[in-house]
């Protein structure tokens, strides 16, 4: 994907092993967490210097899709996420709501 007159890498996705995110950082919780943190300030600076209008090309589809699009997409994403990490903490603690 391209914004900002910049192509964004995908880190762990290849054609060839689609899947390899699920197990790059097996094993250790801090480099997968600093991984994390540190796509996020990426993603933060490549949206601040952007337009939501802005339109990139889906490297699965080959359509253009805009930023807004995209941030619409991760929002979903992350909620449907935090349920499920919200589930294995109460699982790991027993601690249920707020």
């Amino acid at each position: 994907m391209q914004f900002a007159g910049e192509d964004v890498p995908l880190l762990y996705y290849t054609d060839d092993d689609p899947d390899h995110e699920f197990h790059a950082l097996a094993g250790d919780p801090q480099q997968a967490l600093d991984t994390w943190r540190a796509e996020c300030a990426r993603a933060r600076e490549i949206v601040a210097a952007a337009s939501l209008e802005e339109t990139g090309v889906s490297r699965r589809t080959g359509e253009p899709v805009s930023l807004r699009r995209i941030l619409v997409a991760m929002i979903a994403e992350y909620a449907r996420h935090a349920g499920h990490a919200d589930l294995l903490r109460e699982r790991l603690d027993g601690a249920t709501g707020w």
